[in-house]
């Protein structure tokens, strides 16, 4: 059964794979790739790419998950190159379907085959979505506020129906946390920007997927994300702030994903946001520094090609 049928059992849809990006988190990935494994409907194919890790994650990945695609980079390139390079690999072997993960996610059993069941009563209602995500809880079961996919504003009465029909809600944007995306629009619509490095490459990466297309939370989809601390994007990041500022710079002044007056509406949300980071600032002269930086950065260049930023790392990107 193909990922766009418009039904059937969704346990038949077939080459899911999902891919998950690790930095110096072994016990957290061992965690993660258990969860993975124990999945009522595991996926197809399971991706790690691991990001120059220094503490054994690699030799852990070999020792125990024998199975697993282990893709090892020679350098650290942040959570944006890493996804990015781990789609490019899956991407050349022809999946119908990604799902993309943090090394800190836990999937509840049932996870993927909710996903999936969703895809499926999607695509009875007008097609299939281009993406999905999955509703992200920390460890005492709250939702988590960093992780809650940003809903459609002004979705028609039809999408809310459509949405309501498969059991979900409409979405403009999603986190990397536990997104299942369509490999077809990935190849039209292009990779993440790997030289986001971290912070805003997944708003702009599913932005730019979902323009056009549908996008849908799918509450039934359960992920534990296991951050140290329970808050959301708006806590003190103290110098990487910079990679925030630089990131939205590049994303309002450049990226395709966002129509006019979205801009103006999320360059809005985000000033808003920025201001709550410095008022609960414990360091404001650090924040400072890194804004002024990250404006610099920002309206000085672009950023680099993602097909040469995963070339420089022995990756290579397949034709769209």
């Amino acid at each position: 059964m193909s990922p766009r049928s418009p039904a059937g059992d969704a346990a038949a849809v077939t080459s899911v794979t999902a891919v998950v990006v690790t930095f110096n988190r072994r016990e957290l990935l061992t965690e993660a790739l258990t969860a993975l494994a124990g999945q009522r409907r595991p996926p197809d194919r399971v991706i790690v790419v691991d990001n120059a890790s220094g503490d054994g994650t690699a030799a852990m990945v070999r020792d125990r998950f024998p199975d697993v695609d282990l893709l090892e980079l020679p350098r650290n390139i942040g959570g944006a190159g890493g996804f990015s390079a781990g789609m490019a690999r899956a991407l050349a072997g022809d999946p119908g379907l990604l799902w993309l993960l943090d090394d800190d996610t836990v999937p509840e059993p049932g996870a993927l085959r909710e996903l999936l069941a969703a895809w499926e009563r999607a695509a009875g209602q007008g097609g299939p979505p281009a993406l999905l995500a999955s509703r992200v809880v920390w460890t005492d079961g709250r939702d988590h506020p960093m992780n809650t996919p940003r809903a459609k504003p002004r979705a028609t009465a039809a999408e809310s129906r459509i949405a309501d029909a498969a059991g979900c809600v409409p979405i403009r944007s999603a986190s990397f946390v536990s997104v299942l995306v369509d490999a077809a629009t990935v190849r039209q619509r292009g990779l993440p920007v790997a030289d986001y490095f971290l912070w805003n490459d997944d708003f702009e990466f599913t932005t730019r997927l979902l323009r056009g297309h549908r996008g849908l939370l799918c509450p039934d989809s359960v992920v534990v994300h296991k951050t140290k601390d329970f808050g959301g994007a708006d806590a003190d990041p103290g110098d990487r702030f910079y990679y925030e500022v630089r990131n939205k710079i590049w994303l309002f002044t450049g990226s395709p994903g966002l129509a006019p007056a979205e801009r103006v509406l999320y360059a809005g949300s985000t000033l808003r946001r920025w201001s709550r980071t410095f008022a609960g600032s414990s360091d404001r002269t650090v924040l400072r520094r890194a804004m002024v930086r990250g404006i610099r950065a920002g309206l000085s260049g672009r950023p680099t090609p993602t097909a040469v930023l995963l070339r420089e790392v022995g990756v290579e990107v397949p034709t769209r």
